[in-house]
């Protein structure tokens, strides 16, 4: 039985290349004799990953020595955190854009840290857009701003950064490593690994050096960016093998497909042939949001009943692609298209739509005039 293409919104997919290198480490990592699962977080060996992991990285972005790169465990949900406990000075307010279903996670996780106020939100929308690329976006003397680049859920991508002169801060969780990103424009980016470069288990936060300098003293050290900066991503046993799939993901991102520019348009033809087939449908197929931020990561989507929508998964399931059912809170369909997704699973997933729209059409239209 061969491998089903995974639509998964998270874990999501991982290249061939990286999950075939993975089982080989499972049993044996090449020159030590011994399995990646086994390997010490003390050792040289694993001291050389963590080294070429950041280098790489710093490669791909382009990134700037006054930032320092972390690599941490908690998901996203920790930086929930961790951000406004480093950012967020007693007597300062911090600034969210609420545009969907992880945003709203970030600010309600914020405030238990400090004053937060919603500088924008999408939900007179139902979530369905985001702000406009010249519309202005909170408060200027905002601690900070914090965003989330592209909501999973709902289907959401920025396409630029929001309007503010309050220093920015990013979740970058589901779309990071998928394009270019001019770092220099944040304060702190975060993004946990199990969309588009690793398995779940680790986070990478790239913070800048003058949040390191304002961050309050006495912050528990797990908690604190400057204890895990000091002790080189090595404050506590870090998820080696999590780790260690991240850095096969990133030699691939660099080695074979070339970079970023590269993995972009790779991104912009998967993301064009599935939301063709959506819009190709007459109506058929419902996307989420409204077309100018729809997300290239997350196709979000509905059919005409519930009942189409069971059938349309059970159908796919067959066909050997799963993971496309939406997030439990929305419900619907989502074909999801991080950067282990070929452009072939993505023709294969345009082709299944277009087949099932044109074998339920008359289903779903003798149900609308019943």
């Amino acid at each position: 039985m061969g491998l089903s293409r995974n639509f998964s919104a998270g874990p999501g997919a991982l290249p061939l290349t990286v999950l075939q290198q993975a089982q080989q480490a499972v049993l044996e990592l090449p020159g030590t004799g011994i399995s990646i699962l086994g390997l010490s977080h003390r050792s040289t060996r694993f001291r050389a990953m963590l080294e070429e992991a950041e280098e790489r990285l710093r490669r791909l972005l382009q990134l700037p020595p006054s930032y320092r790169v972390l690599f941490l465990q908690g998901g996203g949900t920790l930086q929930f955190s961790m951000v406004p406990l480093s950012l967020l000075q007693k007597g300062s307010v911090a600034d969210y854009v609420v545009s969907g279903y992880w945003s709203r996670k970030a600010i309600e996780a914020a405030r238990y840290h400090g004053e937060v106020r919603s500088a924008w939100s999408g939900a007179a929308s139902g979530y369905r857009r985001l702000p406009r690329s010249d519309e202005r976006v909170g408060s200027d003397d905002a601690a900070y701003l914090h965003y989330v680049s592209n909501e999973t859920v709902e289907g959401l991508q920025f396409r630029y950064l929001p309007v503010t002169a309050a220093p920015l801060v990013c979740d970058m969780s589901s779309d990071f490593l998928s394009r270019p990103l001019d770092v220099q424009r944040f304060s702190l980016v975060y993004a946990h690994a199990q969309k588009n470069f690793g398995p779940a288990g680790v986070t990478v936060a790239l913070v800048k050096e003058e949040v390191l300098a304002k961050a309050p003293r006495g912050l528990p050290p797990i908690l604190d960016y400057r204890a895990h900066v000091e002790a080189g991503s090595l404050l506590h046993t870090p998820p080696v093998f999590a780790i260690y799939v991240v850095l096969l993901v990133l030699r691939w991102l660099e080695d074979e497909v070339g970079g970023l520019p590269q993995m972009a348009k790779a991104t912009a033809e998967k993301s064009a042939q599935v939301y063709a087939a959506l819009d190709d449908s007459n109506g058929f197929y419902r996307a989420h949001p409204e077309p100018t931020w729809r997300s290239e990561m997350n196709v979000a989507f509905r059919c005409p009943t519930p009942e189409l929508e069971a059938r349309f998964l059970a159908d796919a399931a067959a066909a050997g692609m799963i993971g496309m059912e939406g997030h439990r809170s929305v419900g619907g369909l989502r074909v999801s298209l991080y950067n282990g997704v070929t452009r072939e699973d993505a023709r294969v997933a345009a082709t299944f739509m277009r087949e099932f729209a044109a074998v339920h059409r008359d289903d779903a239209y003798e149900r609308a005039v019943e």
